[in-house]
């Protein structure tokens, strides 16, 4: 192996690791929130604030974070967001009240903001573009490690220690991280760098996206007509109109627009947004209905989706190579279009599904046609970058997909709240029901995908009662999915629309060719 392919491997895991960090965390740190509210306190609140404010700071500054790599350099805002992240961890670990981890929380997710753009970042600048492809699907799929090890470390350190070793596990994976990208990944070459940061846009753009961002995690709690959502929501839509106009005027923008002049950059981001809004959607509703409906437990839940993992591991990189050899279109039109299936297969999940006949096809084929997809995708949007704002570039794909997820459950989690109301009133109709089973039903109503309360209610009426809410479940729950594979469908149609495969220039005849060809 020459140097050269020692240190690209190298950079390349040093990407996976710092990744891998964000994701890990992310999904132990769930597992582990009600074991931080026995210890801490703070009730539901707590909770959700352990969860929302590193949501809010990670969304808010994605794309921030990326055009200061641009401007710093992305190896050096990459080593600076994992030395953070370490740090940060350590406050969340040693917090001695609910108020301070949420504290640390949110610097947790400043420092994610930017080591993720920058970790992308980096692969494209060590990776030549024909080999850019390949260790893009790589990096995705062994960063999904953390998504699937998640619940399952989070689970174990909390049964063998405590809610502390959850942060405090991420300590050894920041030092070697920060080891491995200190010998291998090259510092940025060329002249100096000249661009200075736009504070007047990354206030604006920060603000702006923290508005909508704070807006839609509230959403689920408070409802679309809360003060609480609309106010941040509408001012960070307007704060955001006002970053597209200082970025049309600034001599030296944050996000060049230019950027969505460029068909690929701009159809790409709108693909992602149909992708990402479609994967939450799924990851969402699935495992809530396997655990709320269909009675599973959380590890079995959370392991039914584990096989799209291991075929990203076997696949994502093999679909990247491929998409560097013959463009990434066909894959950015046919990958969402299998994936989409694959969930469409999930509406032949009823209230007591089987696993092996069920829920695993499914699973299977949406991993296959996810596989294909993400590698190209996140090139062809990279490829349209120049090298000086390939972290923008990065960050603006990376605030697509979180928004892309927010959207997708705040938008669409309205439609099956309502569709589960019908789908119980349709169940209760007609039936002679008790004061008590009546406010049973109602009490139901509000909790879409629940299991009701029948408790003290006469046998016949508790029945009536739980069968409506059982088959109002599996209707929302096929309404959610459905919704889910149409973005992927509609998201495979654009691409085939709106993607163009690079030109690739032809091999000059050689002497022997000109030869031949006079014969």
């Amino acid at each position: 192996m020459t140097a050269d392919a020692r240190a690209k491997r190298l950079t390349l895991l040093a990407c996976v690791l710092g990744s891998t960090i964000v994701t890990l965390d992310a999904f132990v740190v769930n597992v582990a929130l009600t074991a931080i509210r026995d210890d801490l306190g703070g009730g539901l609140a707590g909770q959700q604030w352990t969860t929302n404010a590193y949501l809010l700071t990670l969304g808010s500054l994605l794309l921030v974070a990326g055009s200061i790599g641009d401007v710093l350099g992305e190896r050096r805002v990459f080593v600076l967001g994992v030395a953070l992240f370490g740090v940060t961890s350590v406050v969340c670990a040693l917090a001695p009240t609910i108020e301070l981890l949420v504290v640390g929380r949110a610097l947790q997710g400043v420092a994610g903001a930017l080591l993720t753009p920058a970790a992308l970042a980096v692969i494209v600048a060590v990776f030549d573009e024909g080999e850019r492809s390949r260790a893009i699907g790589t990096w995705t799929a062994w960063s999904g490690i953390g998504a699937a090890a998640g619940p399952v470390v989070g689970g174990w350190l909390i049964d063998v220690g405590s809610w502390h070793w959850v942060f405090l596990i991420n300590v050894p994976l920041v030092l070697g991280t920060i080891a491995i990208v200190l010998r291998a990944v090259p510092a940025a070459g060329g002249g100096e760098r000249t661009r200075r940061v736009d504070v007047v846009g990354a206030l604006l753009c920060a603000l702006g996206l923290g508005g909508v961002t704070f807006g839609l995690i509230q959403q689920p709690l408070s409802g679309w007509g809360s003060t609480a959502v609309l106010a941040p929501a509408a001012a960070g839509a307007a704060l955001l109109v006002a970053f597209v106009g200082h970025e049309r005027r600034a001599a030296d923008p944050m996000l060049p627009l230019s950027l969505f002049r460029r068909r690929n950059f701009a159809w790409g981001n709108v693909e992602t947004l149909l992708m990402y809004g479609g994967l939450a959607l799924m990851s969402f509703y699935l495992t809530i209905f396997l655990q709320q409906v269909a009675g599973w437990d959380a590890l079995a839940a959370g392991a039914a989706t584990l096989p799209t993992t291991v075929v990203m591991l076997l696949l994502a990189g093999r679909f990247g190579g491929l998409a560097d050899r013959l463009g990434p279109r066909r894959f950015m039109a046919a990958g969402p279009v299998v994936a989409g299936a694959g969930m469409l297969l999930l509406l032949r999940v009823d209230a007591a599904p089987d696993y092996v006949t069920e829920v695993l096809p499914a699973v299977l084929v949406f991993a296959l046609g996810l596989s294909a997809t993400v590698a190209p995708l996140t090139a062809a949007v990279l490829a349209d970058a120049d090298r000086d704002n390939a972290g923008a570039a990065s960050g603006t794909n990376n605030a697509v997909a979180r928004l892309a997820g927010l959207l997708a459950i705040a938008g669409v989690g309205v439609a099956v709240a309502a569709s589960f109301g019908a789908a119980v009133d349709d169940g209760v109709a007609g039936r002679p029901l008790g004061p008590a089973a009546r406010a049973a039903v109602a009490d139901v109503r509000d909790a879409p995908l629940g299991r009701p309360d029948v408790a003290g209610l006469p046998a016949g009426d508790a029945a009536t009662v739980r069968a409506a809410a059982q088959d109002a479940s599996v209707h929302a729950f096929h309404v959610g999915i459905g919704v889910a594979g149409g973005l992927l469908l509609l998201g495979g149609l654009l691409g085939a629309v709106g993607i163009r495969d690079p030109e690739r220039p032809s091999p000059a005849p050689g002497p022997l060719d000109g030869a031949a060809a006079t014969r």
